[in-house]
């Protein structure tokens, strides 16, 4: 299967934004059971917890950025789909009724047709289900070692990829290198080790910075005892995650930084998300 060419960030590029971050609103669009041991190295393969599938949109003073977007419905609500797509032992991907990433969206305020940019933290099938929502005018942008690592995985069901989510006619992919600049506070930072080309996001807010961790960090036990994930890929992948979380664990000791992890049933934002999203499905079935 031939697979196009995506396009590279050159040095001066900037995302279709005006002005700084303002505001990130948090998403919770899924649910997933997740073995302790995934999510954390030295965790327990019996204990499972019931993982929030979140995303994150960065507001800017004219503009929005979308981080990572949780499953394509599609995939639920067809049972054939859901068969062929999440066969594994012991995993239930959830999405509850409706449309959750595009209903939160809605309930924020924000347009599709002000978004700039998907950005990625990884090519999981629980992050890729926005690539759907993109006009060929949007890009979606990822690591250039995730692209690669999209591109020639020999099975994506081991590798939990759907490929076809993220390699479609008319989406447009720019790659990243590392560590890079997409707008003014706005910074991808490499943090590979999770999936070869994993990047976690800095937003600089007016009264604080809010790291997006990914699945560099599911858990806050990761960031605060310093503990890796328990799922990499390759040869190298334990000991870059080892050095992906020391790296978030320092940015969290800066005063004023908050390092946000991905898959925390507990962290505050995402409960705050859920608590929105419980009152806003209520209002809706009343109404």
């Amino acid at each position: 299967m031939s697979f196009p060419e995506p396009r590279s960030w050159r040095e001066g590029d900037r995302l279709a934004v005006n002005g700084a971050p303002q505001r990130i609103v948090p998403f919770v669009v899924g649910f997933e059971v997740i073995a302790e041991a995934i999510s954390v190295a030295g965790g327990s393969r019996f204990r499972h917890l019931l993982e929030p599938v979140t995303a994150v949109a960065v507001v800017f003073d004219e503009g929005w950025v979308l981080i990572d977007g949780g499953f394509d419905p599609a995939r639920i609500r067809d049972r054939e789909r859901r068969i062929a797509s999440f066969d594994y032992e012991n995993y239930t991907a959830v999405v509850p009724a409706g449309d959750p990433l595009v209903d939160q969206v809605a309930a924020a305020g924000l347009e599709w047709s002000a978004l700039a940019a998907a950005l990625l933290t990884h090519a999981h099938f629980d992050h890729t289900g926005a690539a759907r929502m993109l006009a060929p005018h949007q890009p979606l942008i990822m690591q250039r070692r995730e692209w690669q690592h999209v591109v020639t995985t020999t099975d994506p069901r081991m590798d939990f990829l759907f490929v076809d989510d993220v390699v479609r006619p008319g989406l447009d992919v720019i790659v990243l290198d590392g560590d890079v600049e997409l707008a003014p506070g706005l910074a991808a930072l490499d943090t590979a080790g999770h999936t070869p080309g994993h990047q976690s996001f800095a937003v600089t807010l007016p009264d604080r910075t809010v790291v997006l961790a990914g699945d560099a960090a599911d858990l806050r036990i990761n960031i605060d005892s310093i503990l890796p994930t328990g799922a990499t890929v390759g040869a190298d992948g334990d000991a870059l995650a080892v050095r992906a979380i020391e790296r978030l664990a320092a940015l969290d000791a800066h005063h004023a930084t908050e390092v946000w992890p991905a898959h925390d049933p507990d962290w505050e934002p995402w409960q705050r998300a859920l608590d929105a999203a419980v009152a806003q499905a209520k209002e809706s079935s009343d109404s």
